[in-house]
């Protein structure tokens, strides 16, 4: 199966009855690597789990809505701790303009929600009676190596304060939103997280956040298959999210389609490099500046689009896959940047310029 696919369900990790919270605080680990050993950043021979889970859990929170139950954990204090936001997914806090906020000690605070993203499933609360003695988790920089040791932190079931580990199973995964469009980046963990875990931190072995608990595949025969939001997303988004309440994504406004065999033998393509557009839509920034699709002829009984364009590179980075290019706009863009695409069209290799708008909201579609 190709990696930049899921053809199986995905569930959301919120829990709909019981109670949440979570905690944590700060890093640790025990370093078991033998003298001269090399390590990679943020894995360890041995993972101190115990003391991890001391160290961090105070951190992690249960947030709670009158349509379930999810976890999230403090990403940054204010005035003497006394003032945190925390970080959760959209998909917890859904519409809710406030929620409840659970920590370690039993305290539960309102907090307002001051930002959602439900495109990257991101959003941030602002708790103003945060604990005097918790502290904000380290965010990693950087994605984890695939075997990295990893914990999740939060409240599966209602089941608060619980931990799980494992490993990064994968990165760069593609993880649908249900907003007509999929996080190209995602961590796969084989950490168990189950409903309610959906906000909370996974975290190495040190106590970094590499990612946000976001869902499980739910398939008959899935065994630890969880996936989480970058830290590189999260620091991303989340301070617009503070700042102005949303996150603006580029839009380029165009409908693309893999380069099969048949398909480049179609419209006489040497090689299968590249992005088909076939549809380009009107208004958009891609409007009058690429070619979509101007007849369909059939191929071996199978229909097949003919005219369009071929991206084979976007600012001078190669665009091989459909995941190339939305991994590219979704990370590295911002509405109203001007990006070069390369393009083969006619036979031609040529550059054009669009200027990228805002995505337009799918819920006023």
């Amino acid at each position: 199966m190709r990696s930049d696919l899921l053809v199986v369900a995905v569930a959301a990790l919120l829990v709909t009855t019981g109670v949440g919270f979570a905690t944590a605080a700060s890093p640790l680990a025990t370093d078991g690597a033998s003298a001269g050993q090399t390590e990679r950043p943020g894995q360890r021979a041995d993972c101190d789990y115990a003391t991890l889970y001391d160290q961090t859990i105070d951190s992690v929170v249960g947030v709670g809505t009158t349509a379930g139950q999810g976890s999230g954990f403090v990403y940054q204090t204010f005035e003497g701790n006394a003032t945190s936001y925390v970080v959760t997914n959209a998909h917890v806090v859904g519409d809710a303009e406030s929620v409840t906020v659970q920590f370690t000690d039993e305290t539960s605070s309102s907090a307002a929600v001051v930002g959602r993203d439900e495109v990257a499933d991101l959003a941030v609360v602002r708790v103003t009676e945060t604990p005097s003695d918790v502290e904000a988790l380290a965010v990693a920089a950087s994605n984890p190596d695939p075997g990295t040791s990893v914990t999740a932190l939060g409240s599966p079931f209602g089941l608060d304060e619980s931990i799980t580990h494992g490993i990064v199973s994968g990165v760069n995964r593609s993880l649908p939103t249900g907003q007509n469009a999929a996080i190209p980046t995602v961590l796969q963990t084989d950490a168990p997280i189950n409903p309610g875990n959906s906000g909370g931190p996974l975290v190495t072995c040190d106590g970094t956040v590499v990612g946000v608990n976001t869902a499980g595949l739910q398939a008959a025969r899935a065994d630890n298959i969880g996936f989480a939001v970058p830290s590189t997303l999260l620091e991303r988004v989340v301070p617009a999210l503070v700042e102005n309440g949303s996150y603006e994504h580029a839009y380029l406004g165009v409908s693309v389609r893999p380069i099969t065999p048949q398909l480049a033998s179609a419209n006489d393509l040497d090689a299968t490099e590249g992005v088909y557009v076939h549809r380009v839509d009107e208004g958009t920034p891609a409007g009058g500046v690429l070619q979509e699709t101007t007849e369909v002829t059939v191929v071996d009984g199978t229909p097949i689009p003919v005219g369009g364009d071929v991206i084979v590179g976007v600012d001078g980075r190669a665009v091989n896959t459909t995941k190339d290019l939305s991994t590219y706009l979704f990370t590295e863009t911002r509405p109203g940047e001007t990006v070069t695409l390369t393009v083969l069209r006619d036979g031609e290799r040529r550059q054009v310029e669009v200027t990228l708008a805002e995505r337009p909201d799918p819920n006023t579609a």
